[in-house]
């Protein structure tokens, strides 16, 4: 009697998760359906080839987004200089900056998650024309810091990447996300020029309120072309709902916990945080190494940073589409780590600006095609309806490494030197590639 009793349960239990898998399978057919739509419905040729109209305004926000940002960021030094703020003042100014977005891009993902890609677009670029608003009518140093709080919400770059995941095939979407890259980055070519020469015939107010006029052009373009949408969250019954509802609201640190334990999730974070150091630390110092150690006229610092951004577009837009092709993410994410071993060592042996352009080849490489691998393996840990939360989580870790990288990399500057940059990344190297080929499985 025991075992048929026991028996009779299993049976009741079976029946309430063949139930659950039912409804979930209905879910996922209504989300693919949306998806499918999404996807089809909105369908433009140009050039004698077909187009997602949401994607293609989603690649012209991320543009101009880029090159909003990048004005206000020439823009910021001198304004700042003009107000009286000095080098350490600038630096909690940065520091202001880094930590405000730590908070809001976990915030900013969830919300996607919960209001759709329409609603955490419209976010950002408000965000983005609030700050850029304020900065423009800065007169003193308090509104210059009053300028950094709105940029809480500033995350346009991680909006484009949930609706590019939320509409893209998951088998290219390493690939889509690299060439949302390539549009980031060919703003982040033409933003500093077109800043440059605004700020010297008009001046750094001007500046300003030009990356707010962009930012309200993105605005209307979202408002537009971005249609209402909104995922379908997997609920069974009444009882799953309501608790579903209170646990998977924007500040439930239970579901941010659940994100970060999801199989395979916490071991990409943390190699995304130990890779992100080193080359962090480096970028934070990297003004004063060019000033100080290379001693580069500004003209010269400038073909640097364009040589960068330039390498940086090739591997996001084009490299990592060709080498998905011929390897699995896992392949290019342990062989990524490997490059980026010698790379490091190679720059602690750097000597001259000559030196610095080759080096910065291989290094770029690596760094571009592990970020874009890894953003794209981290939404796949998660279900669809917690890319953007997910995503949130990947930018968060960014802005921690810019948060403690300027602080630690001046202490190793001034303590052991430039070459300490190249042996501090050799190492951490080491450690993150002996980790990646002992974890991931071709």
């Amino acid at each position: 009697m025991k075992k048929k009793k026991n028996f009779m349960a299993d049976g009741k239990n079976g029946s309430h998760h063949l139930q659950a898998v039912m409804e979930n399978a209905r879910e996922d057919s209504g989300q693919q359906s949306t998806d499918l739509t999404l996807r089809a419905g909105h369908k433009i040729q140009l050039f004698g080839r077909d187009f997602n109209k949401i994607i293609l305004v989603t690649h012209i926000n991320i543009f101009l987004y880029a090159a909003c940002f990048w004005i206000q960021t020439g823009t910021l030094p001198y304004l700042s200089k003009k107000l009286g703020v000095n080098p350490v003042m600038f630096g909690y100014l940065q520091t202001t900056f880094a930590v405000v977005q730590l908070a809001g891009g976990p915030l900013f993902g969830r919300f996607g998650d919960i209001f759709g890609g329409r609603a955490a677009m419209t976010l950002a670029f408000s965000a983005s024309a609030i700050t850029y608003l304020i900065l423009s009518m800065s007169s003193t140093v308090p509104l210059l810091f009053l300028s950094r709080l709105p940029s809480v919400f500033m995350h346009a770059m991680q909006g484009g990447q949930m609706i590019v995941t939320d509409l893209g095939e998951e088998g290219k979407r390493a690939d889509s996300l690299g060439k949302l890259g390539l549009s980031y980055g060919v703003g982040m070519v033409v933003g500093p020029a077109v800043g440059g020469l605004i700020t010297k015939h008009l001046g750094e107010e001007a500046s300003a309120f030009t990356a707010f006029l962009g930012s309200i052009l993105s605005i209307l373009l979202v408002l537009k072309f971005i249609p209402i949408y909104k995922k379908k969250a997997h609920q069974s019954d009444e009882s799953s709902n309501s608790s579903s509802s209170s646990s998977s609201g924007v500040f439930s640190l239970r579901k941010w916990f659940s994100l970060i334990m999801a199989p395979g999730a916490f071991l990409l974070l943390a190699i995304r945080m130990a890779s992100g150091v080193p080359i962090g630390v480096f970028e934070s110092m990297f003004q004063v190494v060019a000033l100080e150690t290379f001693k580069l006229p500004p003209d010269q610092n400038g073909y640097i940073m364009s040589y960068i951004g330039i390498l940086t577009m090739i591997v996001q837009g084009l490299g990592v589409g060709v080498l998905l092709k011929k390897f699995s993410e896992n392949s290019i994410l342990k062989w990524a780590s490997f490059i980026l071993i010698w790379s490091y060592l190679m720059l602690s042996y750097v000597t001259n600006v000559w030196q610095l352009y080759l080096v910065m080849a291989p290094l770029v490489t690596g760094l571009a095609s592990q970020n874009i691998v890894i953003s794209s393996a981290l939404t796949k840990t998660v279900e669809h309806t917690d890319t953007g939360a997910m995503l949130g989580l990947n930018m968060a870790v960014n802005s921690l490494i810019r948060t403690m990288s300027p602080t630690v990399g001046g202490i190793m500057l001034s303590s052991y030197g430039f070459p300490a940059f190249g042996y501090f990344g050799f190492g951490i190297s080491i450690l993150v590639t002996s980790v990646l080929f002992g974890k991931l499985r071709d």
